[in-house]
């Protein structure tokens, strides 16, 4: 299955944002690599349509998932409980971090797998509660 992606290069460790229209396993493998780097910042989407866009955010095991519906419209998937509320993580968004609380943080794998199920389905609101921001 094919998709389009933009990803953190794991040479240089900046956000690449030209999009790659590859199969599925190619953007494992750059998130295979990322993994390695121990971060990384990840846009997916259908090479049919241009929304939504899925974005994966991770720093070693802590993952924020964003959801781009529209030009308007931003969403975070609520985490699963990998970290307290009120505590704080920081991952990359494109080439800078960024702070989150626990309420939005998931498990890097977690997250992951969930990436993999909208490559898969192209549906974003099965993966879990969304709070539009």
């Amino acid at each position: 299955m094919s998709v389009l992606w933009a990803a953190t290069s794991p040479e240089s460790g900046l956000f690449h944002p030209v999009e790659r229209r590859s199969e599925a396993k190619d953007l494992s493998d750059r998130f295979n690599d990322l993994r390695s780097c121990g971060q990384g910042y990840v846009e997916v989407r259908s090479p049919d349509r241009e929304f939504p866009v899925l974005i994966l955010a991770f720093r070693d095991d802590h993952a924020v998932v964003h959801l781009l519906s529209d030009t308007e419209r931003m969403s975070l998937l609520v985490g699963d409980g990998t970290v307290p509320s009120g505590a704080e993580v920081e991952v990359p968004i494109m080439d800078d971090l960024a702070v989150f609380t626990g309420d939005f943080v998931l498990n890097t794998d977690r997250a992951w797998d969930l990436v993999q199920d909208f490559t898969q389905t192209r549906a974003a609101d099965r993966l879990g509660e969304w709070c539009e921001l």
